[in-house]
């Protein structure tokens, strides 16, 4: 995963040059982790085969909530029955609701590599529509974008999600905008940087 460890080695430089920029939950050096911590930071790499990054660090503060996370995420964003090029669009439309620049930043090239268009994932930057999208991309999108705007679907989206992706699919993709919601809060409050010169997310229109 050679765009994945790229990204990680980014984050990580960026956290050591952001003094003060996540003063709130500042990223814990593993020097000084407790034995808790060293524990879930072992079963993290075993997990994902890299240190704790990320959204990750910020939640080292409470390990049981950060290692379940993990797990969670490693069905979710891995596995899910969408697929995993769906789960990125609904990643990066979730990034965008919440306005995550660090969410953003990571998921935007990974998007592109599992599929996702340029012009769709800009779009969707902007807090647009995207033009000329797929079938699957119109129903996932719709369906998530109404999620965050509505705090639920309408019987017509849900209609159309269920017969493509099935209940099953469904609640996977609630799911993962779940899920990213709660890494997007995690990383709002900590006040977690994109490393120095990635896209920042301009301010959605009111």
């Amino acid at each position: 995963m050679p765009i994945l460890r790229r990204l990680v080695a980014a984050a990580t430089a960026a956290v050591a040059g952001a003094a003060g920029a996540q003063e709130r939950l500042p990223t814990i050096p593993p020097a000084n982790y407790s034995a808790e911590q060293r524990q879930a930071a072992a079963e993290f790499e075993a997990a994902r085969k890299t240190p704790v990054f990320g959204p990750f660090e910020p939640l080292m503060y409470s390990p049981t909530v950060m290692n379940d996370a993990r797990a969670l995420g490693d069905y979710l964003r891995f596995k899910p029955v969408i697929g995993t090029t769906l789960s990125e669009l609904v990643i990066l439309v979730t990034a965008r609701q919440w306005s995550q620049d660090y969410e953003w930043f990571f998921h935007y090239p990974l998007a592109l590599k599992a599929g996702i268009r340029a012009e769709i994932a800009d779009a969707i930057g902007e807090g647009r529509r995207p033009p000329a999208m797929t079938e699957d991309e119109q129903i996932v999108y719709d369906a998530t974008t109404e999620l965050h705007r509505d705090k639920g679907i309408s019987d017509a989206t849900f209609a159309r999600a269920e017969k493509r992706f099935g209940k099953q699919g469904v609640v996977d993709m609630i799911a993962i905008s779940g899920y990213y919601t709660f890494l997007a809060m995690e990383l709002n409050v900590a006040h977690y940087q994109v490393p120095q010169g990635g896209r920042t997310l301009p301010p959605l229109a009111k």
